[in-house]
C-alpha cells in the first residue's frame, strides 16, 4: 500500500525523460569534443574549428565530464527512483559550475554564446531541487 501512496505523478516521469535527453545531449557534446579527429575538426566552420583547437586544463576536461556522465546517471537514477540521483546532481552541478567559471573568466564570450553555460548552471541546481523534493515526497527511495 506504500508504494501505491508514493507512486509519482506523471509530470515526474515527463521532467525525468526530458532531463535525461538535456543530459544525453551533455555527454554527447563532451564525447565529440573528447574523440573529435583531426579531420573531423577540419571540416567544421571557421568559428567551431577555433573553439576544438582551443587548449584546455586537465581539471577543467575533469569537471566537464563529472557534470554530464553524473547528471546523466542521476537522470537515471530518478527514472528507477533511486535516492543517490540527489548526490549525482550535487556532483554534476560541482562540475558544471567549475567547468563554466573556468570558461567565464578565460574565454572572452558575448551576450549570446554566455547564454547556454548560465542555462545548464541553471539546469543543474532545478535538478538538484527536484530530486530534493522526490526524496522528500516519497517519490524516490
Amino acid at each position: 500500500m506504500e508504494n501505491q501512496l508514493n507512486k509519482p505523478p506523471v509530470w515526474f516521469w515527463l521532467v525525468s525523460i526530458l532531463a535525461l535527453l538535456w543530459n544525453g545531449a551533455g555527454v554527447m557534446a563532451y564525447l565529440g569534443r573528447a574523440f573529435a579527429t583531426d579531420e573531423m575538426i577540419a571540416a567544421l566552420p571557421e568559428e567551431q574549428k577555433a573553439e576544438f583547437l582551443m587548449e584546455f586544463p586537465a581539471w577543467y576536461t575533469a569537471a566537464f565530464a563529472l557534470a554530464v556522465f553524473c547528471g546523466a546517471l542521476g537522470c537515471i537514477a530518478l527514472l528507477i527512483r533511486k535516492k543517490w540521483a540527489y548526490i549525482l546532481f550535487v556532483i554534476s552541478a560541482i562540475g558544471a559550475v567549475v567547468q563554466h567559471i573556468y570558461l567565464f573568466v578565460n574565454v572572452e564570450m558575448d551576450m549570446t554564446s554566455i547564454i547556454m553555460p548560465i542555462l545548464v548552471i541553471i539546469v543543474c541546481f532545478l535538478l538538484i531541487w527536484f530530486a530534493k523534493k522526490s526524496i522528500d515526497k516519497g517519490w524516490i527511495k
